[in-house]
């Protein structure tokens, strides 16, 4: 199979965190289910399996932990796990005590391919409550440039280790342990400010009532603080019950987010393991220059770090991703998040008009009504900002403006939508108008032929500017911008006309994906009444056109998705693209694992039948070699788009916010990486 489909052609990384089934003080056990979990991980293509603290030794042994007959036993444990590293693919982090210099450390030994990589100490040591581990160990802060001996080898010790891959998967990994990441300033924080991407953490932690949930709150706020991902084990079934429980409680979490968790209280040994997005972590602490400024001040000259290589190459076989990736990223699949998101948007866009009503002193909102999706959304912001600033819904002007194309469908709705938010309409038929300009420019429509060129789309498309700019200065008003993000990122508005240019534009940053589930947000809301939220619904209906050139044969509706892309892979696109810069080939290798099977994985709620398809490689190819050429060909767009709000992460085009680029840019590099790296089937 095409190594193109292999998550470590893409700068993801497999981690484990596992959780093995434990017998108290009995290292030969403990090695056995090591090596058990680790044979399962190496065959599931892990490239890191983190076990947790004292897991060679058992946790909670108090004083047996002194005697020399169980240390013993751990290094020669040790010496096992060694010898069997060496034909498995995955470093192992394990947790075992180790005596040096006569004294006893609480550490996490690193082993790759039958060699001890370093040994890191437990930096603070818990002694409140029920833990009294400063009665058997020495503290590891402060302990650098050291060596300690570990079964007749010297090997890096300290907690100025940091691990660096040196093979074709590069990345850079730090340890710490347990309590060391429940103090003001865990160990990884300045680990990850020196360049470690994957933050590791071995731990035993008990568990009393409400604690995991405080684990998954550090472990979520290091992880994003860090810019990093952060994987967490602790200790499970085995475990000594004399005062204590265990649950069995890892986790992996990517810049905040959860990523993958385990069953906690399992009856036996257990691992799960998570596919982590190197390259969005590269990614943002580029983009965040308040990382790197933080980190120029807080480390000291040279890092103070020692950078312990080894070498991680790809796998020979393909290792597919199992990370799931939303596929709209726009619209998340969890339902409460989704009508959060809604609620945010919706607010977002009413405040911005308000803000500039106010400030302009108009009270005038002119907004021209199609019946579709974007003016929609515009007319039902603008009400709502019109009752926030106070004034009579009747202020706002909304104008119909029928071309030759225009459907009785569309254009009922949009009256409808008119009549039943209380605003004031008019109609203007600009077919006559447009007639007059298309004869004046000796356009054949203009003597009777039926040519439906660009130039008899764009004539309509201006006069409706035009009559909505001249009906603003007539009544004192403000043009309300109906054009949308994903349009603006195709370039699917023609320069200088309303879904280009406005007063202010409330959808500036709301995509085509988005702006459906805002419209049912409304319809749904119980703030409108049963007419607008019928109509609301019929409009989400209708299928997405211009409705700039005539029905065809047998009927057929000129379509947008149809010239321009799905708008569902579209948006993909311009996410990946514009959020976090990634190359056109990962960007495909995400879609196809987000698009490639319509019966798998979760689909936002409310989405409509026809768009829960599946697309193949051929067809992801494609609409993202038109999305590269639109995008790069139509940045001049951008760069003179007006004021409008931004709504999410996921960012805005405006020139003044996430997005500017020179307007003559060229999609060269962009289409070779595409071409040369992507498959065509």
């Amino acid at each position: 199979m095409n190594a193109f489909y292999s998550l470590y052609s893409h700068e993801f990384l497999r981690v484990a965190t596992c959780v093995p089934a434990t017998e108290v003080a009995d290292p030969d056990f403990a090695v056995a289910e090591t090596l058990r979990l680790a044979e399962l991980g190496h065959a599931d293509g892990a490239g890191v399996m983190l076990f947790p603290e004292l897991g060679l030794s058992s946790y909670a042994i108090d004083d047996l932990l002194l005697q020399d007959a169980l240390l013993d036993a751990v290094e020669r444990a040790i010496g096992k796990i060694v010898e069997a590293s060496k034909d498995l693919y995955p470093v192992l982090a394990v947790g075992a005590p180790l005596r040096g210099d006569g004294r006893l450390y609480n550490t996490g030994v690193i082993i790759h391919r039958g060699k001890i990589l370093g040994v890191v100490p437990k930096a603070y040591l818990p002694n409140y409550r029920e833990f009294y581990e400063r009665r058997h160990f020495s503290p590891g802060a402060g302990v650098t440039d050291a060596t300690i001996s570990v079964g007749g080898h010297r090997v890096p010790f300290g907690v100025d280790l940091l691990f660096r891959s040196e093979g074709s998967v590069p990345f850079t990994f730090h340890v710490e342990v347990c309590e060391d990441f429940w103090v003001p300033l865990p160990p990884s924080t300045r680990a990850a400010m020196a360049g470690a991407e994957l933050l590791l953490n071995l731990s035993a932690s008990n568990i009393t009532i409400g604690k995991a949930e405080t684990r998954r709150m550090l472990c979520a706020s290091q992880s994003a603080r860090a810019v990093a991902a952060y994987a967490y084990s602790a200790a499970g079934p085995g475990e000594s019950t004399t005062d204590l429980a265990w649950d069995g409680h890892a986790a992996v979490y990517e810049y905040g987010d959860l990523l993958a968790e385990t069953e906690r209280f399992p009856t036996g040994g257990t691992f799960v393991t998570a596919d982590i997005d190197l390259g969005r972590l590269r990614q943002e602490r580029m983009r965040l220059n308040s990382f790197a400024d933080c980190a120029r001040q807080e480390l000291p000259q040279g890092h103070g770090y020692r950078k312990v290589g080894f070498t991680l190459d790809k796998p020979a076989d393909v290792v597919p991703l199992r990370r799931r990736i939303e596929r709209f990223p726009y619209v998340p699949s969890n339902p409460a998040r989704l009508r959060e998101d809604c609620y945010e948007a919706y607010n977002i866009q009413v405040q911005g008009l308000a803000k500039r009503l106010a400030a302009t002193g108009i009270k005038h909102p002119v907004i021209g009504v199609s019946g579709g999706l974007d003016s929609t959304q515009a007319l039902i912001v603008a009400a709502r900002a019109i009752d926030l600033i106070g004034e009579d819904r009747k202020n706002i002007r909304a104008y119909t403006l029928p071309g030759f194309a225009t459907s009785d469908s569309t254009k009922s709705n949009a009256w409808t939508l008119i009549n039943s938010l209380g605003v004031t309409g008019e109609e203007i038929d600009i077919r006559p108008a447009a007639r007059q300009m298309l004869a004046d420019l000796g356009h054949p429509f203009g003597a009777g032929e039926p040519v439906y060129d660009v130039t008899f789309e764009n004539v309509q498309a201006g006069l409706r500017t035009d009559y909505l700019f001249r009906l603003a200065n007539q009544v004192g008003g403000l043009v309300v911008g109906t054009g949308d993000l994903s349009e603006l990122g195709l370039g699917w508005c023609t320069y200088g006309v309303g879904d280009h240019m406005s007063h202010y534009n409330v959808n500036a940053s709301v995509s085509k994906t988005l702006i459906q589930h805002l419209i049912r947000f409304v319809a749904r809301s119980g703030d409108v009444t049963p007419e607008t939220a019928a109509v609301l619904e019929a409009i989400l209906a209708t299928e997405i056109s211009p409705e700039l050139v005539p029905p065809g044969e047998e009927g057929v509706l000129q379509s947008t998705q149809d010239i321009v892309g799905p708008y569902a892979l579209q948006d993909f696109n311009l996410f990946y693209l514009t959020r976090y810069g990634y190359r056109p080939s990962k960007i495909a290798f995400l879609s196809y694992n987000a698009w490639s099977d319509a019966e798998s994985g979760v689909w936002p709620q409310d989405i409509p039948e026809d768009q829960k398809r599946a697309y193949a490689m051929a067809d992801i190819r494609h609409w993202m070699e038109v999305f590269l050429r639109r995008f790069f060909n139509n940045q001049f767009k951008r760069s003179a788009a007006p004021n409008g709000p931004k709504i999410s992460s996921g960012g805005s085009l405006s020139p003044r916010g996430d997005w500017r680029a020179p307007s003559d840019a060229s999609a060269k590099v962009w289409l070779a990486e595409l071409r040369d790296n992507v498959p065509a089937e």
